[in-house]
């Protein structure tokens, strides 16, 4: 039986606050800042990159709120932590649009002295005038709360407030709000998300608020919302098993709880009159048996009531799966990946059969998703479509009418020559894996950059981007991104194939993509870095530890690598679904065959490793990275390591830092690949840490 202490010398460096883990990190961010970004090359480079982040020709993303304007937050140069603004579609029409803001974080964060960071915010229908929203202290997952007045710009001083805690809050109408926080004591379960929530009434104590809900401490958490379309309004409740599986219970007036009875795998969404379920896994429903991948749909009040009528809008095949779909007022779009490759569908309600045609406006060599609808109001939808050489084209349709482009995203590198193939690899198990390669096609073996994920039911599709392209292919790198198993390129299959005990299958996958590009030529081992981050950063460190000769350098962000104790850290405890229990005796069997953290040893010798992380991540434990890169240290690897004290999950907290960070990848990645250091940089002295800065880049 695993514990927690057990062959772990490094556990100290858990210890966010300790002075002696303090240290270390200061020591490791000052050998890494002064061996990659002190020379002129990666100066030029991190400019290069800010200039992608904070172009003012950037696409202003919109997401609709249903009153008549498009709202955006927005981040550049000037206002690094962001503007929550909004402007009409007549404005938005324009290149240069008048936008109206809101909120502006970096003047929030002047005149409190709070490091905040934009998290969120959930708007009130159908009135538009209130809003709930969220700040984080340096980019974690845990937030502040506030209402916020829309008419005035201002937080309303009396209004619904929440302290820092890992919240989720739906508005029910303007004096009531479902609200799941910490309480206090055995308020939160295991993983740290909400166990109960509560109705709270506005003018009254949270700790007076009536309970709704209460979940196990063993859930991963409950969550309570209410659905505002006049003449549907509804109240759900529902709680989450594990990461796959929940329960979800319709409230009645009289309080209720009426089980929706899908299986608890399915994902259900109720709009308007249709209950919409998405199935994980095969069900039989009396004499049909509907497959995983499946989209199903029932009349929600028949449905309750015993009917068991199903509509299958959409069934997988072997090469096609659903990836996500959207309601307007009267239709659903679907989104459709074949081979990886997108196709949009509308479908209309209808009896006996749903109406099926292809929706106006998708290019063909592109993949295109949907941005927003507006399904209270109206049938237009926003529609995006981008490829790895293309820039983002954005679009408003209606269904049924025209379709007109809005804005068109800048091209941020010259790529002139440049192609995207498709491929597939054999893996170990003759599964057939699709990777991407972008890059010039005749050119011969040179570094390459292959990224990954495989987790999660996460799909990696085509897509452009700037610091990508300037920071790698416009060097001559070529790009490749693998669809490994564990994601949801081909569906919930795909995904279960490399779940727990399966997991190998996903690292055999990659390994298979490596293997591939060195035998068509593309790159050499020598030549061939990797980059992943969270699940993707378990990738990189099994690839290390696993097959160490198929790589030239490896890059880690925000990585899981210490698969013992993944789930005592942070929100670990929710993951157990995807990778297994390390107390049970028969998970720990397999995690230990390859948790990157336990099998690491001097010999063979490893490709050069770069480890990134957040001291504010509050979901994937920065001591994962820390303990990695003291185990490699000790054996004599070739590890550089990067800890930014700010920045959650994703590391950075603002285009400042993520210029900073992308540089410092790319720059170690093509010094190691290529052998060409920054000739620019002056020689530093061999003792660590001398005059360098501390943990994060100052802004």
């Amino acid at each position: 039986m695993a514990t927690d202490e057990d062959d772990d010398p490094y556990l100290w460096l858990e210890d966010l606050d300790a002075a002696d883990a303090a240290g270390w990190v200061r020591d490791r961010n000052a050998e890494t800042v002064a061996a990659l970004t002190k020379g002129e090359r990666f100066t030029a480079l991190r400019d290069e990159i800010r200039q992608v982040l904070d172009a003012d020709d950037r696409i202003p993303y919109p997401g609709w709120r249903g009153d008549g304007y498009y709202y955006d937050f927005w981040q550049d140069a000037t206002h690094p932590r962001g503007l929550w603004r909004r402007t009409s579609l007549e404005q938005y029409r324009r290149p240069t649009p008048e936008w109206d803001v809101l909120l502006d974080v970096d003047a929030l964060a002047a005149e409190e002295g709070e490091n905040w960071v934009w998290s969120g915010v959930t708007v009130l229908r159908p009135d538009y005038e209130r809003c709930l929203i969220s700040l984080s202290r340096g980019g974690a997952d845990a937030v502040v709360v506030r209402e916020f007045d829309l008419a005035r710009r201002a937080f309303v001083e009396d209004g619904f407030t929440l302290a820092e805690a890992k919240a989720r809050v739906c508005w029910i109408d303007v004096d009531r709000i479902f609200v799941g926080t910490d309480f206090g004591p055995g308020s939160l379960t295991t993983a740290g998300y909400p166990r109960i929530v509560k109705r709270w009434r506005r003018g009254t104590p949270l700790a007076e608020a009536e309970v709704v809900y209460e979940g196990r401490l063993e859930d991963v958490g409950v969550v309570a919302w209410h659905d505002p379309t006049p003449g549907f309004e509804r109240d759900f409740v529902g709680r989450g098993l594990d990461f796959y599986r929940h329960e979800i219970y319709l409230l009645s007036e009289a309080g209720e709880r009426i089980r929706i009875p899908v299986p608890e795998d399915a994902d259900v969404d109720v709009h308007r009159e249709w209950l919409m379920i998405r199935l994980r896994s095969p069900w039989a429903v009396g004499e049909a048996t509907y497959p995983a991948g499946a989209l199903l749909a029932a009349r929600f009040d028949a449905f309750l009531a015993g009917a068991r009528e199903l509509v299958v809008l959409f069934q997988p095949d072997a090469r096609t799966a659903l990836n996500g779909y959207a309601w307007t007022r009267n239709h659903l779009i679907l989104a459709i990946l074949a081979d990886v490759r997108s196709r949009l569908e509308v479908l209309t309600p209808g009896e006996p059969q749903w109406r099926r045609e292809p929706l106006a406006g998708v290019p063909l060599d592109e993949h295109s998703w949907i941005v927003e609808t507006d399904p209270d109001l109206g049938d237009e939808y926003l529609l995006a479509s981008e490829g790895f050489l293309q820039p983002a084209t954005l679009r408003l349709g209606r269904i049924g009418g025209a379709v007109e482009i809005l804005k068109r995203e800048p091209e941020f590198f010259d790529a002139g020559g440049l192609a995207v193939r498709q491929f597939f690899a054999t893996s170990a198990d003759g599964t057939r894996v699709p990777y991407f390669v972008v890059g010039e096609p005749d050119a011969p073996a040179g570094p390459a950059l292959l990224t990954g994920y495989g987790g999660y039911e996460a799909t990696l599709t085509p897509g452009y981007d700037g610091v990508i392209g300037r920071g790698w292919l416009a060097r001559g790198g070529r790009y490749v991104v693998a669809n490994i198993r564990g994601g949801g390129e081909y569906g919930p299959q795909w995904h279960r194939a490399a779940m727990r005990e399966n997991r190998l299958r996903a690292f055999e996958d990659f390994a298979a993509v490596a293997a591939d590009l060195v035998e068509r030529g593309i790159t050499t081992p020598a030549q061939l870095g990797i980059e992943g981050g969270s699940n993707g950063g378990l990738l990189m460190g099994v690839m290390l530890t696993r097959y160490p000769a198929r790589f030239g350098a490896v890059v880690a962000h925000v990585p899981m690598l210490d698969m013992r104790r993944y789930h005592r850290l942070l929100a670990g405890a929710s993951w157990m679904a995807e990778y297994g229990d390390p107390d049970r005796e028969e998970d720990w069997a397999y995690l230990r065959e390859y948790s990157p953290y336990h099998n690491v040893r001097s010999e063979p010798s490893y490709p050069p490793v770069l480890l990134v992380t957040s001291t504010r991540d509050d979901r994937v434990h920065p001591g994962h990275a820390r303990k990695m890169a003291a185990r490699l240290r000790e054996h004599g690897h070739d590890v550089a390591y990067y800890e930014n004290v700010e920045g959650g999950h994703g590391a950075a907290a603002n285009n400042e830092q993520r210029a900073f960070q992308s540089a410092m990848w790319l720059e170690f990645l093509w010094q190691r690949l290529t052998g060409q250091p920054d000739v620019s940089v002056p020689r530093q002295p061999s003792a660590a840490g001398a005059g360098e800065p501390a943990l994060t880049v100052e802004t």
